[in-house]
């Protein structure tokens, strides 16, 4: 008896230039832009115009809604913007509110305590913006993409996403040595429009079925429930734990990182044509590397290798510091400031690589949004509340005992491997 034949499965080149992917490389890179500029841009323009590194330590509580978004999350999930549908109608009314407030920076003075409660402000609502596009965004690439581009898809968002940081990081410093922050800040805001095209003309609303009886109490009890039901208690607690300190060390010390390496004597273009290279680059390629890695050795092994790679290498940033600061800024500075942040971003790319594999492991697929808003959330709570404290610890211990402290913070985020994430445990080779 003849056996029907089976439909043959798409190529690896018909998966990688589809329309999926290409529509990841914009969500990626309208996700990543405004994050970089109120992370990276926001710190040299104040340090520039002589802001205490106190002062912009506390600026980085603004980042605090991009821990809070799973509390609104399931109202994203719930109610229908009149234009364009679901997903699609609430990306486009982020995109057009985060290009407007992006620009209106150019726009304050913080030579006063006036205009820098202004400009805290401002860059928190930018983050509330650029949060709440972020769970939408998330949402839409798992509800577009099927089982087998998941992996593929997030690997592209996530590269696109930090790929857009040359913008801020990059570009507008070295704009900025030749034109007015007003000037600056107005063309950084313009690079959102990619992703508005992508929204309007290149994206399609994902064809799900609501359930029109489905509570926002539903929306909002329901992904919670589930989690701990699933995993119990204790190991829920563990996990969140885990998520919160996983990543401590890294986040703590590039808190103020830009500063730093402007303290160190490097001028801003000599941090935009250097410094952000040789920072992004390494990351992207170790990201890459580390997804292949991991279909070797699975995931809880890839966090153990990679997170103790991502700890050692903050250590760099204290040698740095022991060298200088710097009097005159030649080959041999340019050089080991290029090997230090390319080691560190290396352990960035491979750590990021496993935590947001792990991460995406956790969630169940019927409330991916809400679960995964969560997850996120709390990986980014470090980033808005400790690193607040990073300008006052520098001023303290220096940029070099500051760096052996971040060293000692990244440790507790390893011991929890043992609960969450054991060698031979699931998922492990």
């Amino acid at each position: 008896m003849s056996q029907q034949a089976l439909p043959k499965p798409p190529s690896l080149a018909s998966q990688i230039f589809s329309r999926n992917m290409l529509i990841c490389i914009f969500t990626g890179f309208s996700s990543g832009l405004p994050f970089y500029i109120i992370s990276s841009l926001l710190p040299v323009w104040l340090r520039s115009e002589q802001v205490d590194l106190e002062t912009l330590g506390y600026f980085t509580a603004v980042t605090l809604p991009f821990s809070w978004k799973f509390l609104w999350a399931p109202l994203l999930d719930r109610y229908v913007p009149p234009f364009l549908g679901r997903r699609r109608g609430w990306i486009l009314i982020s995109q057009i509110l985060l290009i407007i407030s992006l620009a209106l920076f150019g726009f304050i003075s913080p030579h006063n305590n006036q205009g820098l409660m202004l400009i805290a402000a401002l860059a928190t609502l930018c983050s509330f913006f650029s949060a709440n596009q972020d769970v939408v965004l998330d949402a839409y690439r798992r509800e577009i993409l099927s089982d087998n581009e998941l992996g593929l898809g997030n690997s592209i968002h996530v590269n696109a996403y930090r790929i857009s940081g040359l913008v801020p990081a990059s570009l507008s410093l070295i704009l900025s040595d030749h034109f007015p922050w007003q000037t600056v800040f107005i063309i950084t805001a313009l690079f959102m429009l990619p992703g508005i095209f992508m929204t309007l003309f290149l994206s399609k609303e994902p064809k799900i079925s609501l359930d029109s009886h489905r509570t926002l109490k539903d929306n909002v009890v329901e992904p919670f429930k589930e989690f701990f039901g699933r995993k119990g208690v204790c190991s829920a607690l563990a996990i969140l734990a885990f998520i919160f300190l996983y990543k401590l060390g890294d986040s703590m010390a590039t808190a103020l990182i830009s500063p730093f390496y402007l303290d160190m004597g490097y001028s801003k273009t000599q941090i935009g044509l250097v410094a952000k290279n040789a920072s992004l680059w390494p990351m992207v390629v170790a990201s890459i590397a580390g997804g292949i890695i991991m279909l070797k050795i699975g995931i809880n092994r890839a966090l153990w290798l990679f997170g103790m790679v991502q700890i050692i290498t903050i250590l760099g940033f204290a040698w740095l510091a022991k060298q200088g600061p710097f009097e005159q800024i030649g080959t041999y500075e340019i050089f080991i400031l290029s090997l230090v942040i390319a080691a560190e971003y290396i352990g960035v790319g491979l750590g990021t690589s496993a935590f947001v594999a792990f991460m995406a492991r956790e969630t169940n697929p019927l409330y991916t949004a809400t679960q995964l808003a969560l997850f996120t959330s709390l990986s980014a709570l470090p980033r808005a509340t400790l690193n607040t404290q990073a300008g006052a610890w520098i001023n303290a211990l220096g940029y070099y005992d500051y760096f052996w402290l971040c060293f000692f913070l990244a440790v507790p985020g390893m011991l929890c491997l043992y609960w969450v994430a054991p060698w031979n445990g699931k998922n492990s080779a």
